[in-house]
């Protein structure tokens, strides 16, 4: 009876290791979910907010390497001209300095060396016209020109009609500098004569009157100081 009992029990305990050994590898059935894979990050993702890096001098800005070229500078100032020349240039340096700003009437009020020139330029009623013009150029007698010019010439400057002509003898269109000026040239006057241009640097003349300090510039002129009265021909 006892190894009736005992077969039946190892029967038994043979029979539960077969099913739990057939359940462990039995295959799963058809969908059912796969296992849960875990996120991996993406290699090489840009991160959101971060600018791109930017190769060194390549901005676009103008003048850096692969940008646009920077405009050139340097350029001459409309109406500059060359520095003054002549022999009395030094002596008048603190008062011709201060016209470049100032239009060709009102400079010559501002040159204590030309106010017998700018009182007859007054009295004829020329300052306004060398104001408004646009471009001139003017050989302008000094006081010692007025102080020394003969008696004629005196006489002449004291009648309105005969000192306009005289004045507007003085005057040249269009700016004459230094360089301009030729030995030989003939310049026209607003009065209708010519000036005769002799010689060369501080040997030049005008007529016959010496330069005493030329390419003085204004706001609309070019000044020539000299050192003698022109009368028309």
């Amino acid at each position: 009876m006892k190894r009736v009992l005992l077969a039946a029990a190892l029967a038994l305990t043979a029979a539960t290791a077969g099913t739990s050994a057939a359940s462990a590898y039995a295959p799963e059935p058809e969908g059912s979910p796969a296992p849960e894979m875990t996120n991996m990050p993406e290699e090489n993702a840009p991160d959101e907010g971060v600018p791109e890096e930017t190769t060194p001098g390549e901005t676009g800005e103008p003048g850096a390497p692969g940008g646009p070229e920077a405009t050139p500078t340097g350029e001459m100032t409309p109406g500059m001209t060359a520095s003054p020349m002549g022999p009395g240039c030094a002596s008048l340096k603190d008062t011709i300095s201060g016209v470049a700003d100032q239009p060709a009437g009102t400079a010559l009020t501002k040159i204590p060396d030309l106010s017998k020139l700018s009182q007859a330029v007054k009295q004829v009623g020329l300052e306004e016209k060398l104001n408004s013009a646009k471009d001139i150029t003017i050989f302008a007698p000094n006081d010692a020109a007025f102080g020394s010019a003969p008696t004629d010439v005196q006489d002449a400057m004291s009648d309105k009609a005969a000192a306009t002509k005289i004045l507007s003898y003085h005057v040249v269109e269009g700016k004459v500098n230094p360089a301009d000026l030729k030995d030989g040239d003939m310049l026209k006057t607003l009065q209708g004569g010519e000036l005769s241009v002799k010689g060369t640097g501080e040997n030049m003349t005008i007529n016959d009157a010496k330069i005493v300090c030329g390419g003085i510039p204004t706001s609309n002129a070019t000044l020539y100081i000299i050192d003698k009265v022109l009368m028309p021909k």
